[in-house]
C-alpha cells in the first residue's frame, strides 16, 4: 500500500424531521439556485462541488476505496472546518473523490439542530415588512458564502503546498439539491457511501 494514504470512511450522523415528500434522482444535479429561495435558512443540502476542468487531484480511488493524497486530506480538513466556522451549521455525509466532493450541509434552526424547515421566500418576508409585522432576524449565512469559504481555504492551502499561486482549484460554481425528508436523505447517503465503488461508472470519472 502506498505511503501517506488516507482511506476515508463515511458516518451519516443527522436526523430530519419529515416535511414534504420529493422523489429526485440523486445523480441529476442542477447548479441553478431556486429564484426566491432563501438558502440562509434550516435546511439540508446536498453539494457537489468539482474541480477545475475535472482534473484529478485530490487522490486515486483503489479497490474501491477512496485515498486521499496530500491536497485531498487538505480538502477534508477545511470541509470539517465548515461545521466549527459557521454557526447553526451541521456536517453529514461527504466524500472526496479525485477530482470532486459530495457531501451534505444541514443549516440548522436555533436550539434545533437537524430540523429541516419548509422553504422561505423573499416574497413572504416583504408582504410581513409591508403589513407591519415582526422584521426577520439578521441573515445567517447562506450555503453559496460557506461553499465560498470552503473554496477559498482549500485553494489557499493547496496553492502554498504546491507553490502555485494563484491557480484555480475549483470551478466557478457548485451543484446543489434541496433534501426535503428523511427517505430522500437516505439516498443521498447511500449514494455518497458507494460513490468511490461506483467510480469508473460517475460521470465526472477520468483516468488521470
Amino acid at each position: 500500500m502506498p505511503k501517506n494514504k488516507t482511506i476515508q470512511r463515511v458516518v451519516p450522523t443527522v436526523r430530519l424531521k419529515m416535511v414534504n415528500k420529493y422523489n429526485p434522482d440523486i445523480r441529476h444535479r442542477r447548479s441553478i439556485r431556486l429564484k426566491g429561495y432563501d438558502y440562509s435558512e434550516a435546511g439540508a443540502y446536498f453539494v457537489t462541488i468539482c474541480t477545475k476542468d475535472r482534473e484529478c487531484l485530490f487522490g486515486d480511488v483503489v479497490n474501491g476505496e477512496m485515498r486521499l493524497n496530500e491536497a485531498g486530506k487538505m480538502v477534508q480538513k477545511w470541509w470539517y472546518e465548515i461545521a466549527t466556522k459557521f454557526r447553526n451549521i451541521e456536517l453529514d455525509g461527504s466524500v472526496i473523490m479525485p477530482n470532486h466532493l459530495h457531501g451534505i450541509i444541514v443549516i440548522s434552526v436555533d436550539n434545533c439542530r437537524g430540523e429541516v424547515s419548509s422553504p422561505v421566500l423573499k416574497t413572504d418576508e416583504t408582504k410581513t415588512r409591508k403589513e407591519g409585522g415582526v422584521p426577520p432576524p439578521l441573515r445567517k449565512r447562506t450555503l453559496g458564502q460557506i461553499v465560498a469559504y470552503f473554496k477559498y481555504q482549500t485553494t489557499k492551502q493547496i496553492n502554498q503546498n504546491r507553490n502555485t499561486p494563484r491557480v484555480p482549484v475549483w470551478q466557478r460554481n457548485y451543484y446543489d439539491r434541496i433534501i426535503r425528508n428523511e427517505t430522500e436523505l437516505n439516498k443521498m447517503r447511500e449514494y455518497i457511501l458507494n460513490n468511490p465503488l461506483n467510480w469508473e461508472t460517475d460521470e465526472n470519472y477520468r483516468k488521470d
